[in-house]
Order: C-alpha cells, then sequence, then structure tokens
C-alpha cells in the first residue's frame, strides 16, 4: 500500500519556505506521494456548502488563502526529487482542456514522470460562476468529454477531437508526457457518475469517505463501492481489477465521529490501533493507496504530524 500526505496549499502553511520544508520533509521520510487540491477562487463562506465535514464548513482555516493548483504541483516538483505529485483533485472544467492537458504534460515531464492526475467534476457553484465558461450543470459531461481530450492529445500524433465543449484538429502537443501512455488518472468523488467516470477513464477510483450524500466512511459501505466500481467496469468493457482505489482520510481519531448513519463503526475513528486495523481492512479489499491530512495550526505542529502518522504508517 502506498501512503501519501496532503500538501497544504490553502490557509496558515502556504509561506514558500514551509511548503518546500514540509515537501521536502515528507520526501525524506519515505512517504509515496503528496497531494495537493485544486480551488481557483472561493466566495464568501458565511454559508456553509462543503461536502466532507459534517458541518459544511471547511475542515482547513484560512480556506480562501491559497495558491492555485498547477503551479503550485509544479514548484514542488522543482523543490523534490523523488515523491509522487497528486492532483486531489484537478476541477476538470476549470481550465480549457488543451491548455490544461499541456499543462499537465509539462509538469510531468519537468518532475521526471511523477504525476498522477487526480480529477473531479466539481460542486462549487460560485466558483463555477466566477470561472468557468462551461455550464455549472454539464460539468459531469464536460468532465468526462475533457478526458477523453486529455487521451487524444497525449497518446496521439497529429490528435483530432470533436465535442460538444471542446474540439481540436492536427495539433501537435509536444513534448508528451514521460509516462506512457499517459500519467495515471484517479478519478475523485462518489456519487454514481463519478463511480462510472472512473470506471471508463480510471487507472485509480480515488473517494473522500465522508461525502454527507454519498458516505463511504465504514468499512460495509466502502467494500460495496468497490464491488460496484468492479462491475461497472466490467460493463466499460475493461478488466474489473484494472482500476484499483485510494482513499483519502480527511479526519483521524479523536475528530472523527465512532459510528456512521449505517451504525458501523466509522474508518479511522478511535485510537491508533483502530487505525492500523482500518488500514490493513482497506488493504485486504484491494486498496492500493491511502493519504492523510497533517496541517496544525503551524509549521512545527505539522512537521510533528507528518513524523508522527509516518511511524505508525510504517506499522502496517
Amino acid at each position: 500500500m502506498q501512503i501519501g500526505f496532503n500538501l497544504p496549499n490553502s490557509g496558515k502553511l502556504t509561506a514558500p519556505g514551509t511548503l518546500a520544508r514540509i515537501a521536502r520533509e515528507g520526501e525524506a521520510l519515505g512517504y509515496d506521494y503528496l497531494t495537493l487540491t485544486d480551488h481557483v477562487v472561493l466566495p464568501d463562506l458565511a454559508a456553509p456548502g462543503y461536502p466532507y465535514s459534517e458541518s459544511g464548513e471547511f475542515l482547513s482555516g484560512d480556506p480562501t488563502v491559497r495558491h492555485e493548483l498547477l503551479t503550485g504541483m509544479a514548484w514542488v516538483a522543482a523543490k523534490t526529487e523523488r515523491i509522487r505529485l497528486v492532483a486531489a483533485v484537478l476541477v476538470v472544467p476549470h481550465r480549457p482542456a488543451v491548455l490544461a492537458a499541456k499543462m499537465l504534460a509539462t509538469i510531468d515531464v519537468l518532475s521526471g514522470g511523477r504525476l498522477t492526475v487526480g480529477v473531479g467534476a466539481g460542486w462549487l457553484k460560485a466558483e463555477f460562476d466566477a470561472v468557468v465558461t462551461t455550464p455549472f450543470a454539464a460539468r459531469g459531461a464536460v468532465t468526462d468529454e475533457y478526458l477523453a481530450a486529455f487521451l487524444a492529445l497525449w497518446t496521439q500524433d497529429r490528435p483530432r477531437f470533436e465535442g460538444a465543449y471542446t474540439r481540436f484538429a492536427d495539433l501537435v502537443l509536444a513534448p508528451k508526457p514521460v509516462q506512457q501512455p499517459h500519467p495515471p488518472i484517479w478519478v475523485g468523488g462518489e456519487s454514481p457518475p463519478a463511480l462510472r467516470r472512473a470506471a471508463r477513464f480510471g487507472q485509480a477510483w480515488y473517494p473522500i469517505g465522508t461525502n454527507r450524500a454519498h458516505p463511504f466512511d465504514t468499512l460495509p459501505r466502502l467494500a460495496a463501492g468497490i464491488e460496484r466500481l468492479r462491475r461497472l467496469t466490467a460493463e466499460a468493457g475493461r478488466d474489473p481489477q484494472a482500476v484499483s482505489v485510494a482513499y483519502r482520510v480527511k479526519r483521524l481519531g479523536a475528530d472523527v465521529p465512532p459510528r456512521g448513519s449505517d451504525g458501523e463503526r466509522r474508518l479511522f475513528s478511535g485510537g491508533e490501533a483502530d487505525a492500523l486495523r482500518d488500514l490493513r481492512d482497506l488493504a485486504g479489499l484491494g486498496v492500493s493507496a491511502v493519504d492523510v491530512e497533517i496541517a496544525r495550526d503551524d509549521a512545527e505542529a505539522s512537521l510533528r504530524e507528518l513524523r508522527r502518522l509516518r511511524a505508525l504508517l510504517a506499522r502496517i
């Protein structure tokens, strides 16, 4: 099982020196990958709407203070040498398809093939209204179309594509990504359309367990989701085992309520022994990667958490 951590590109830890220090420390500790999140702008957050917490509030402090994802990934790539860089997740409709494909290819080349493209359709309408030119209601269809366009641009010598939202012919996108045939695509999201997208495009399904509308926060729920993924992958004409599972942990320990709404124990609630048992259970389900949040109130506290969790995760 690969182990990653979220490098905070929002809130109190966004100073360049702090970001570089945390990224390099994570690399030195042997983490397999780090993640960065994607928002371009945020609205007034007085009205909670974040899908992944019980209150609807963002879990990080000062979420409106943040770096743009792809610029940040390129910068972090230059500050590190070996650790993989995971977009967690790129909101695909935020950027025109050709521009995003080119930027992602550039990051993969300049990082020496360390990019994983986590993708999602997005959820924040106010941000879409300010940033995106395609309709918010069509974001799922736009995401699927742009992903197909990415693959054409990354793998075809003279890519051509004709869609409802993007079209091109006889372009040259060079250099191509280092990773062949293309960087791995991890499909985020927990809804039925997200699972279908993972089955069609993904090298991994990448859920956050605590989505209030579509929870995968207990072992039975996650097992059922993985079973559904296997069925959808076969229906898409692919080997049911072609799509692995990566799991994103937003909180663990005392911050996690002990029971899910299904009455089962919440994953990563309780103590360290419970977390270790959860990791082993996830591995038994075929989960191949897990990443955790390490951000605390300041850099020193965050680094302590980074080290604590690495020591814990080394025991699995």
